[in-house]
């Protein structure tokens, strides 16, 4: 798979595969046309199970024929996720390598005390700079830009006879400087405010020198994230995928190789270089690609002054504020659960921490489709096409909540075997394992509220406008994280935490899905709640038949292996059971694809 963005409209984008008819889809009478590869979710009005014959719920209203997506868009964006999901997948492995390296060669020491501080910073940037926050302001205002560009393609010179000035050079030229020197300056005050930082996070450390110096050394992320976010999102924004997902590869990379080669002479402080090179690295991995799709000329600046509220409205403090709260309202919700976690016994944090990292890679693998999919739908608001914007984000939240929801089945059957697969050796022991998982089963009772949350709030700030509704839904989410984490953690212990955390992210959810057909996608939220029901159904089943099986089989390996099979066959075979569209659509693509091969 290669990456073929090129940040045209016109950009040349594989076909779709024919129609079960021999004619092509466009000669097809309207409903044949619309029955040949069966929609998502019902059409509107449409009850589920009223399809044709019967047998399914499927939305016989054809797409508009001037939607303005391009021919093959539904291949290529697959393509694209397949491919994000791949390289997501490489670098938790090689996350699980760096962390075994610095296991390896520091124990847990105060060395690795001192470095787990000071990483505490890229951890926090990461979120705001690369994944969300940066994403969710600048998606939009590239996808913008881009709209501009096409359209003054039938317009190429001004009234002055010169070539008209291309808004997405005007972009960077009047952001990325200003970024840079804020990133700068906030770099700067991290490395001078390092030991106020350390006494902060950490009061009790033993060696907190050892620490500061961790911590200024890695305060260069603050610059370094800031630009892979950036160039992160005017990649996306012009449909290249590969260098942006490769970004952590790259970064894990540099931390194994730094350490590998430097422990004996730096310590721990080989580490904290790594984290400050792989940054570097993340830079590295995407800038050829940008260049190639925008050469960069000598900006203008006289008329950038003049362009600058309209071409970079994301410098705005109304923008940047939701965006920003929103961020940290949801990562405070690890926060909130850490210091409830730490009112317990020891080891409550550390069986929360692997039961959600665990449990949630299903999560983060469901909303690979979301960020594939996210610069069409802001495309799409940009140039007013709410119908095309409608569809496209249906589909994802069908196709994203399909993947949660199989991965929570196997999940709720195999949390036992995975966790000690994964972790049970040295000091981490069968108690530990069981009471891991015990946690891990009730995290994942919140995980398609997490996949929600994601998934929704892109469209909310996909039109590059201020919008405080996900800030307010996710506030509220978090006040009832830590309503219901006081009231159930002195029972329940970290299974209460764990109970907490999903009953705030689904309230969260339920929010924004109910929100955002009224405000800024007209979605038929009824319509994805069903759909999204009868998946859980078939969730409920899979899990229930692999948590059966588990026993059968005494070997963990095995049992797993076994249950990759057992649990995806009983997910899918209850889907099409109780007539979820999503399996039904997602069957039919296969019969299709299959009868096209022969």
């Amino acid at each position: 798979m290669s990456d073929t963005g090129t940040g045209t409209e016109a950009e040349a984008l594989p076909r779709e595969a024919p129609p079960l008819d021999d004619r092509p889809r466009d000669a097809l009478p309207q409903k044949a046309r619309a029955e040949a590869v069966p929609p998502l979710l019902p059409g509107p009005g449409q009850p589920p199970g009223s399809g044709p014959g019967g047998t399914t719920a499927v939305d016989t209203t054809p797409e508009p024929a001037d939607s303005g997506e391009a021919p093959g868009l539904g291949s290529f964006l697959a393509r694209a996720a397949a491919g994000t999901a791949v390289l997501t997948v490489l670098a938790a492995v090689l996350g699980l390598v760096r962390d075994q390296a610095i296991a390896r060669y520091f124990g847990a020491s105060d060395a690795s005390d001192a470095f787990l501080i000071a990483w505490t910073v890229p951890e926090m940037a990461a979120t705001l700079l690369i994944e969300d926050g940066m994403a969710l302001l600048l998606v939009p205002a590239f996808s913008l830009a881009l709209t501009r560009r096409a359209d003054a393609e039938a317009t190429p010179r001004t009234d002055t006879g010169e070539p008209a000035p291309d808004p997405v050079r005007e972009l960077v030229a009047a952001t990325l400087p200003r970024l840079c020197v804020l990133l700068m300056a906030g770099a700067a005050l991290l490395m001078a405010g390092a030991p106020w930082v350390v006494r902060v996070l950490a009061p009790g450390l033993a060696d907190p020198d050892l620490a500061v110096d961790c911590t200024r050394l890695t305060a260069v992320t603050v610059l370094t994230f800031g630009i892979t976010g950036y160039l992160s999102a005017a990649l996306r924004a012009h449909r290249s995928f590969l260098p942006p997902a490769g970004v952590y590869v790259a970064y894990n990379i540099g931390i194994i190789g730094m350490t590998l080669a430097l422990h004996s002479v730096w310590g721990v402080r080989a580490a904290a270089a790594g984290v400050a090179v792989g940054s570097l690295l993340m830079i590295l991995t995407q800038l050829p690609t940008l260049l190639r799709l925008l050469p960069l000329a000598r900006p203008r600046f006289t008329r950038l002054r003049k362009r600058a509220s309209r071409t970079a409205p994301l410098l705005g403090l109304t923008v940047l504020a939701p965006v920003v709260l929103f961020v940290v309202s949801r990562q405070s919700q690890v926060l909130v659960e850490r210091f409830l976690a730490s009112t317990l016994p020891a080891g409550a944090i550390s069986h929360l921490n692997y039961a959600q990292k665990v449990a949630q890679m299903p999560m983060v693998l469901s909303l690979m489709i979301c960020t594939v999919t996210f610069p069409v739908v802001a495309r799409a608001m940009a140039s007013g096409q709410r119908e095309k914007a409608r569809q496209r984000v249906e589909r994802d939240l069908a196709l994203a909540g399909m993947v949660v929801l199989l991965g929570t089945a196997v999940v709720l059957g195999y949390a036992p075997q995975i966790i000690e697969v994964l972790f049970q050796r040295g000091a981490f022991d069968t108690a530990d394992t069981e009471a891991t998982a015990q946690v891990m089963r009730v995290y994942a009772a919140g995980l398609l509220g997490h996949c929600l949350v994601g998934a929704l709030s892109r469209p909310f700030f996909s039109s590059g406008r201020p919008t405080w509704f996900p800030a307010f839904a996710m506030g509220t989410g978090l006040l009832v994280t830590m309503g219901a984490g006081y009231a159930l953690t002195y029972r329940f212990g970290v299974s209460g935490i764990a109970t907490a955390n999903a009953v705030g992210i689904s309230t969260t959810a339920l929010l924004l899905l109910m929100g955002l057909g009224t405000r800024v996608v007209p979605i038929r939220a009824r319509a994805v709640a069903l759909s999204l029901g009868r998946l859980a159904g078939a969730a409920l089943v899979a899990g229930a038949a692999g948590w059966a099986a588990a026993q059968l089989v005494p070997d963990a390996v095995l049992s797993l292996a076994a249950g990759c099979v057992l649990v995806p066959a009983v997910f899918f075979l209850t889907g099409l059971a109780l007539r979820s569209p999503v399996v039904v659509s997602l069957l039919a693509l296969i019969r299709r694809r299959f009868t096209d091969g022969r």
